[in-house]
């Protein structure tokens, strides 16, 4: 499956550009994951460059984790895979940037908030929708908070709404949003404009200056959110309705 994952690096090595290509919305799974945390650790001694994008080919950013992967027999491989890409992205010293287009929900939008900017489209849509099936999203309860503040955070999460880039920008987690014909070109402008003349070197430790508060949050608070999903989320009858509901295409039937 990693070639589901594309990376190119410019000419240059000033830029990169990871890439989700999975047909049927880029859905997450743990080989996908994997194959993430791979192109992330080919860039870790490229010292020119100065930012990586995580891009997705077709119309939507991702449509969220696996759901067929939530199964109990395959949720305890595929979860530390998933927590395992935000780290080793919080963990490489060059600016990171999400560009968004279309939907970008679950595990998706967890991919998006460990970068340090979010460029979106004006057709993005960007949500938590696990709380719909049952279930929280851990790596967002780590990064959201910080990112966001405490009360957006907590209405993200326990909504399940899902909010426009442009609701997102007022609220001060969007960086830009650009018209969907124009958002690669604007991002290569935004580059060329604030991160291409600026020193190597200076950028990588600026990163590792500016993610610190972050990354100790993160390392401290996602391990007990995984154990959370795993060691009492998924030993409920509700989430395991809700997997079941999903692939069987009818409403889940809640015990409470």
């Amino acid at each position: 499956m990693a070639e589901h994952v594309n990376l190119t690096v410019r000419r240059d090595e000033m830029r990169a550009r990871i890439v989700l290509n999975s047909p049927k919305g880029n859905v997450l799974t743990t080989a996908v994951a994997q194959a993430i945390r791979a192109k992330l650790a080919s860039l870790n001694d490229v010292m020119s460059l100065r930012l990586v994008t995580v891009e997705a080919a077709g119309q939507d950013f991702s449509f969220g984790a696996s759901i067929q992967e939530h199964a109990p027999d395959r949720i305890e491989r595929m979860l530390p895979a998933m927590n395992g890409m935000i780290r080793d992205l919080l963990d490489l010293p060059v600016p990171t940037a999400a560009v968004v287009k279309g939907r970008c929900l679950g595990a998706g939008f967890e991919l998006a908030l460990a970068c340090d900017f979010i460029f979106t489209a004006d057709d993005a849509v960007l949500g938590l929708p696990e709380v719909r099936l049952a279930a929280f999203p851990p790596a967002a309860a780590a990064l959201l908070p910080v990112r966001l503040g405490y009360a957006r955070a907590t209405d993200a999460i326990l909504t399940g709404e899902a909010r426009s880039g442009a609701e997102w920008h007022a609220a001060g987690l969007v960086t830009k949003v650009f018209a969907l014909d124009q958002i690669e070109a604007e991002v290569e402008a935004w580059f060329d404009r604030n991160l291409s003349r600026l020193s190597a070197s200076g950028l990588r430790h600026a990163v590792t200056a500016s993610r610190l508060g972050l990354r100790k949050h993160v390392a401290q608070v996602l391990p007990d959110l995984e154990r959370l999903y795993l060691n009492e989320l998924m030993r409920t009858v509700d989430v395991n309705e809700a997997v079941t509901a999903f692939l069987g295409k009818r409403a889940p039937n809640w015990t409470d």
